[in-house]
């Protein structure tokens, strides 16, 4: 399916779209970016899931500190990554959230109300942070760190401790070799989803690292991304419509 594209500016938050070009209504998907802004690998990302016959969306929840940031994946993308996700706070994030699923919800290309959610790194907390604030209807989060902290972005709320709210199925995918998401982390998050009786699974692929989804780093592995990838294409068949 060809795919059109466009940026778009949500109250100040600007955001890249991308969508089935068959003149007709799709249901809808965010997607949230890494520490790297919403660059190349991103927009691929969003430029996929519209192939699947979805509005996607990825927007720019840095554009409080670096609007518009395209960092590369090396040492000095990733401090700089870093500094602003550092500055972040758990009601911006959720505000962020809201202010994409209005948007969304009122463009005349969006089928009905249902919206599904997915990102990576920063993303696949903020997929989870979404999930847990928001009424999506499937949530996807790759690789989500800090989700199990005891204090939430900006000292917050813990993340892991809103799990209660979740009224989604979510997925959430990790790689065994990840040092910055040890399995007592991804262990923690399996258990509060688990007590809170939400509709989830966890997936740890054992010989993925952080970012084995991202074709342009060293991370990537294939066979992870691909198995990925298949289970975030049945998420959204099955509860989007």
């Amino acid at each position: 399916m060809g795919v059109s594209t466009e940026r778009v500016d949500i109250n100040g938050m600007g955001a890249y779209v991308a969508r089935p070009d068959d003149g007709q209504s799709h249901p809808a998907v965010i997607v949230w970016m890494e520490v790297f802004g919403v660059n190349s690998h991103i927009r691929d990302v969003t430029e996929r899931v519209a192939a699947e016959g979805y509005v996607a969306i990825a927007p720019d929840f840095f554009h409080r500190t670096g609007p518009g940031i395209e960092l590369g994946y090396d040492e000095a993308g990733m401090n700089e990554g870093i500094s602003h996700m550092m500055q972040l706070q758990a009601d911006q994030m959720v505000a962020d959230a809201q202010s994409a699923l209005t948007y969304l919800r009122g463009r005349g290309d969006v089928q009905g109300d249902k919206v599904g959610v997915m990102g990576f790194c920063i993303g696949g907390h903020m997929t989870y942070l979404t999930a847990c604030e928001t009424d999506v209807a499937a949530a996807a989060s790759f690789y989500g760190g800090g989700i199990s902290a005891p204090e939430g972005p900006g000292g917050q709320a813990s993340t892991v401790s809103r799990t209660a709210g979740i009224a989604c199925p979510i997925l959430c995918l990790y790689g065994a070799k990840d040092a910055h998401i040890p399995l007592d982390q991804v262990d923690q998050v399996r258990s509060a989803l688990k007590a809170a009786g939400t509709q989830h699974e966890v997936i740890v692929y054992d010989d993925a690292d952080h970012g084995f989804f991202c074709d342009q780093r060293d991370s990537f592995h294939q066979a992870s991304a691909d198995d990925a990838w298949t289970r975030v294409k049945d998420l959204f068949k099955q509860n989007l419509g």
